[in-house]
């Protein structure tokens, strides 16, 4: 069963048994002190004391010849590289999401760098001898904009949704430590994976919560409307009946979310 957890992620995957997950996708904090344009900052994004724990709980919870994708900042990669070589990771292949905005650009001059910021990368690594995919993702992939409505660093879960469904097969457990507003979640529920999505500050979770709860309703109109009005045996009506019924409770659930988080009434 999928879940969307609140805590410190080094501590709850410490409850996990050993090899429990297919894959992981992540984007943890960067190490940058970031700050956006509405002050919201991201838990951990200044010292890296969890950065080893986490990263040796990530290996030891991800099954063997399995792999992780892993977000990371171009300026800190001396230290992302260094945790995962400790823990026992090695790179299989880099990933670089092209943008058509630059990330220095939106906010102060202050922020203007040498180069404009146009792209996300991440690398993928390795545990064991994980067998390749049949017809493997090419290395350049676009990043749409999502315009972090949900969460400062929010990634589009349409850059997620194919390294996912190229990683692992239907069913398979995708974890993510660093969750955020649940974009990896999304992805994996797309893409007919179960997840994992462990976040750290509340105000994160409960837009996560929501956003999972979107694409839910949304998958369940889709199944009513088609057992409504494209079936007339008795079974089929006895679905749709059912799936109505689900839709009524999805209904409460997100106006509870909505309640929570303000961020969601606009």
């Amino acid at each position: 069963m999928s879940r969307f957890i609140l805590g410190n992620c080094i501590d709850v995957m410490r409850g996990f048994p050993d090899r429990a997950v297919d894959l992981i996708v992540t984007d943890p904090p960067y190490l940058v002190g970031f700050k956006d344009r509405q002050c919201r900052q991201i838990a951990g994004d200044v010292t890296d004391e969890w950065l080893q724990p986490a990263t040796l709980e990530m290996y030891r919870v991800l099954k063997k010849d399995a792999l992780m994708v892993s977000f990371y900042s171009w300026n800190r990669v001396d230290r992302f590289m260094a945790a995962w070589k400790a823990a026992g990771f090695y790179a299989v292949g880099q990933l670089v999401f092209t943008k058509n905005y630059a990330s220095n650009r939106r906010n102060a001059r202050a922020r203007r760098g040498f180069v404009d910021y146009c792209h996300e990368g991440a690398y993928v690594l390795a545990k064991g001898r994980p067998v390749p995919p049949l017809k493997p993702l090419p290395d350049v992939l676009p990043f749409p904009y999502t315009g972090n409505t949900l969460h400062p660093t929010q990634k589009p879960v349409e850059a997620l949704q194919p390294l996912i469904e190229s990683f692992s097969a239907p069913g398979a457990i995708v974890l993510d430590p660093f969750a955020g507003s649940g974009s990896t979640c999304v992805a994996a529920y797309r893409a007919g994976r179960r997840y994992i999505g462990i976040e750290m500050l509340a105000q994160y979770h409960r837009a996560g919560l929501a956003n999972n709860l979107c694409d839910l309703k949304t998958t369940l109109k889709v199944l009513e409307d088609t057992y409504h009005y494209r079936y007339d045996g008795l079974a089929e009506r006895l679905a749709g009946i059912s799936l109505r019924r689900l839709s009524v409770l999805m209904d409460e659930a997100f106006n509870i979310a909505l309640m929570l988080d303000e961020s969601f009434l606009d």
